[in-house]
């Protein structure tokens, strides 16, 4: 057996091995129960093994259903995690979701989730370590199995702001797959999130607050310099010099975070403009919100009408 390729494959694959690879780099089932023997291996699945005997951290759990599985690739938030998005690690105990080529049938291990997927080929990126989907359709399978719309948001919003992809490939991906759980919501989602709604707080304001009150369209994610430094408005309503600040959990939270948000209200006064900061108790109560928005536009030079939004809104 050719230890230097054993030793090379256990440093690529986080510890884990395949008999599969054993049989591949020289050796036989003979020098596998040798290492099992010796506890240089131990074994996870049948076929599959781990060079330690202790329980296996996120990326050995993901390896060894993969392994198990081959050919497989990471699905969902096993494979959004791969990709480097943060806020897609599992909790512990939680199933590993990968996928297989449509016509494979695989009883799944304790621990291991699968799914067939019609598109593998197309869809799995094979030249990665480990196997795993494409960041899109990914993303839109958590979306899809999200709880709440704001669940859904908060998914295409975090692929989107880390750079692995954009609303448009969203769209397209979704355009091409003839399945799919919550499309319209998904696809309501992908078009207030191309308009620069990048949080499920965002969101919520454009769909619940501005659109169906008549307050006028904000600018979105609107790039302002102050000084040496640079930042994004959340909303602004440019002709009437008002920004609206959305401050949800994520991202403003820290103390660092809370003096970037002075710093910025400070810099928008110098200007003459008005920063409006809200927060989730403020939008969960569209009503009363757009009413407030709409009069401190009014004082600001709008000429709108706040409307009601339905037979139940507040707003007369």
């Amino acid at each position: 057996m050719d230890q230097r390729e054993l030793g090379r494959l256990l440093r690529r694959q986080c510890g884990v091995v395949s008999r599969r690879q054993v049989i591949l780099a020289g050796g036989t089932d003979g020098d596998i129960k040798r290492l099992l023997r010796r506890r240089e291996l131990s074994r996870v699945f049948e076929g599959v093994y781990v060079d330690h005997t202790g329980p296996l951290n996120a990326e050995q759990e993901a390896w060894a259903a993969v392994l198990f599985a081959e050919p497989a690739a990471l699905a969902g938030k096993d494979a959004l995690r791969a990709h480097g998005v943060r806020g897609f690690e599992t909790a512990h105990g939680e199933p590993v979701r990968i996928v297989v080529p449509e016509h494979r049938r695989l009883t799944a291990p304790h621990g291991v989730r699968v799914k067939r997927l019609s598109s593998f080929t197309d869809d799995v990126q094979h030249h990665l370590s480990p196997p795993r989907l494409r960041v899109e359709p990914a993303a839109l399978q958590v979306a899809s199995e999200a709880a709440t719309e704001d669940a859904a948001v908060a998914v295409l919003a975090d692929v989107c702001q880390s750079g692995r992809t954009s609303p448009a490939r969203l769209d397209a991906r979704l355009r091409a797959i003839t399945r799919i759980r919550r499309r319209h919501l998904l696809e309501a989602v992908l078009v207030d999130v191309s308009t620069g709604a990048y949080s499920a707080l965002e969101r919520r304001f454009l769909a619940k607050v501005e659109r169906p009150h008549g307050l006028p369209t904000g600018h979105r994610q609107r790039r302002v310099r102050a000084g040496r430094r640079i930042y994004y408005t959340d909303v602004s309503y440019v002709e009437f010099a008002t920004d609206v600040e959305l401050d949800g959990r994520l991202g403003h939270e820290g103390a660092r975070d809370r003096w970037a948000d002075l710093e910025r209200d400070i810099a928008t006064a110098r200007s003459g403009a008005l920063t409006v900061r809200v927060g989730w108790l403020q939008v969960l109560e569209a009503h009363r919100l757009a009413s407030a928005l709409g009069q401190l536009l009014h004082a600001r030079g709008w000429t709108g009408t706040v409307r009601p939004c339905g037979p139940e809104c507040g707003i007369r």
